[in-house]
C-alpha cells in the first residue's frame, strides 16, 4: 500500500503573508486584489494579483532559486518561442517570516490542457514540437559556458536510479514490475546525448500547458529550465499524448531511438516519484501519474 511521505518543513503561506510581502516590497501593485489559485503545483503557492499578474512563492527548499533564474532568462526567451510564457516582472525578498525569494509574473489566460481534448491531436503534437525546437535553438550571445552550467543542469537520469528502483518495488502490486524494470534498464543503458547541450524546459508535462478555445496557447512553470540533454522534455509525450499523438510528436521532433528511450525513462521516474509521494492523499495526482506510468510502459 502506497502511503503519503512525510512532508519536509514548509513555511505557512496565506493571503495575509502575500499581501504584506507585495505591499511592503513592490508597492506599485499594493492596491491589486489577491486570489488563491487552486489547484497549484507541488513547488509553488500561486496567487493571482489583479487581472494581469500572478505571485509565485516556493513551498519548499527544493524550489528555491527558481525566481531568479526565471527573471534572468524568461524575458529573453519569450520573443523566441511560438507559445506564450509567463514573463517575470519583479522578484521579492524574504520577509514576515517567509524565508525565500519569490516572484511576480505576467498572468496568462487559459485552461490547463487535458488528455481528453488533445491526446490524439496531431496539430497539438506539431505545436509542441515547434515549441521544443525553438527552445532548443535558443542561443544567446552569453550562452552559459560549461563551467557555469551546473546551476542550469538537471542531474542525469542515472542519479534517479536508486529512488526509481525503490519506487518500482513499492508499487509492484499496482504496476507491472518486470515491465518497469525493463524500461528503466533500457533507459539507463541507452547512449547519452552526444551533441552540443541545448535548452530544455525541465518539467514539461500536461499541467504546465495552457489552452484557449481548445488550442495550445502557453507554457508555464520554468523552474526546471536548464541546458543539456533535452530527453527530459519528452515526458509530455506520456502525460498528454496517446500512442498516435506520440508518434506525431516524435516524427515532428525527429527524435532518435536513444533519446526516446531516455525520455521514456524520465517519464517513468518522474511519474513514480509523484505517485509514491502524493497518490495516497491526492486523487488527481493518482490519476495523472497512473496514466503517465502506464503510457511510458506502452512506449
Amino acid at each position: 500500500m502506497v502511503t503519503a511521505r512525510t512532508a519536509d518543513a514548509r513555511p505557512a503561506i496565506n493571503a495575509a503573508l502575500v499581501r504584506n510581502l507585495v505591499d511592503s516590497q513592490l508597492p506599485q501593485w499594493a492596491a491589486l486584489p489577491l486570489d488563491l489559485l487552486e489547484p497549484a503545483g507541488s513547488d509553488h503557492v500561486i496567487y493571482r494579483l489583479g487581472e494581469e499578474l500572478s505571485v509565485r512563492l516556493p513551498r519548499h527548499a527544493g524550489a528555491v532559486g527558481q525566481a531568479e533564474k526565471e527573471f534572468e532568462w524568461l524575458p529573453r526567451l519569450a520573443p523566441q518561442l511560438p507559445l506564450a510564457i509567463p514573463v517575470p516582472v519583479g522578484v521579492g525578498e524574504p520577509g514576515f517570516g517567509y524565508p525565500w525569494r519569490w516572484a511576480i509574473s505576467r498572468w496568462l489566460e487559459g485552461e490547463v490542457a487535458t488528455v481528453e481534448a488533445l491526446a490524439d491531436s496531431s496539430a497539438a503534437a506539431v505545436e509542441l514540437a515547434k515549441f521544443l525546437t525553438a527552445l532548443q535553438r535558443f542561443a544567446p550571445e552569453d550562452m552559459p559556458a560549461a563551467a557555469a552550467r551546473d546551476e542550469l543542469t538537471t542531474p542525469p537520469l542515472a542519479s534517479r536510479d536508486h529512488a526509481t528502483r525503490a519506487a518500482i518495488a513499492e508499487v509492484g502490486g499496482t504496476f507491472d514490475t518486470t515491465a518497469m524494470t525493463d524500461l528503466w534498464n533500457a533507459a539507463l543503458s541507452a547512449p547519452g546525448w552526444d551533441r552540443p547541450p541545448v535548452w530544455f524546459h525541465g518539467d514539461f508535462h500536461t499541467g504546465n500547458l495552457l489552452t484557449v478555445d481548445g488550442r495550445l496557447s502557453a507554457v508555464i512553470d520554468f523552474g526546471g529550465l536548464g541546458i543539456g540533454d533535452p530527453a527530459c522534455d519528452l515526458t509530455i509525450a506520456f502525460t498528454l499524448m496517446s500512442a498516435a499523438g506520440r508518434a506525431a510528436l516524435r516524427t515532428a521532433l525527429g527524435v532518435d531511438d536513444a533519446t526516446w528511450a531516455r525520455g521514456r525513462g524520465w517519464a517513468l521516474a518522474t511519474g513514480l516519484n509523484a505517485y509514491t509521494s502524493y497518490a495516497a492523499v491526492d486523487p488527481r495526482v493518482a490519476a495523472q501519474t497512473t496514466r503517465q506510468i502506464t503510457e511510458s510502459l506502452i512506449g
